[in-house]
């Protein structure tokens, strides 16, 4: 099924793809963050990288190191490296979960980054609140730890890199 799945930009003017995207996100809120309508196009303007699989089944958002961008996390990643992808939040929805969706999100991503000169990918996973799915699909795309965080009393997150190569 993967080579007929194909990863494209999400699209600020199609109206009905980002009320079903943003919907998207927010059902999981509890692993990304809850966004308003204008967070959600704020955030996709600044991004490196804002991609979907349809119909509405993925997304992927990522920023580079010089993005306009506030997130503790974020800022974790450019105090250390330099020429970074930082996925800010990749969601699936549950119905087309187990289907190769985030990993071709993943394999856009990597591709996009490779033509950019940058070096790895980065990304965050919770540790508090668990999140033992997201820990095992990083593990097997070959993410390892470099860090860990506390954000505040119930929240606290692990750091990842995927060093990209040539």
């Amino acid at each position: 099924m993967r080579a007929l799945m194909r990863v494209e930009d999400l699209d600020l003017g199609d109206a009905p793809a980002q009320t079903a995207l943003l919907a998207l996100n927010n059902a999981h809120a509890e692993a990304t963050s809850y966004l308003t309508a204008d967070r959600w196009r704020a955030l996709q303007g600044t991004a490196f990288a804002a991609t979907q699989v349809r119909p509405s089944a993925g997304l992927l958002i990522a920023m580079a190191r010089d993005a306009a961008y506030d997130s503790p996390n974020f800022l974790w990643f450019r105090a250390r490296y330099d020429r970074f992808a930082y996925v800010d939040r990749v969601i699936v929805d549950q119905a087309h979960q187990g289907r190769g969706i985030a990993r071709a999100l993943y394999d856009d991503l990597a591709e996009r980054a490779r033509g950019a000169g940058l070096e790895r990918i980065v990304c965050e996973v919770n540790r508090i609140p668990p999140n033992p799915g997201s820990d095992a699909f990083h593990a097997r795309l070959g993410f390892s730890e470099v860090g860990a965080g506390v954000l505040a009393q119930d929240k606290a997150v692990r750091y990842l890199a995927k060093e990209l190569g040539a």
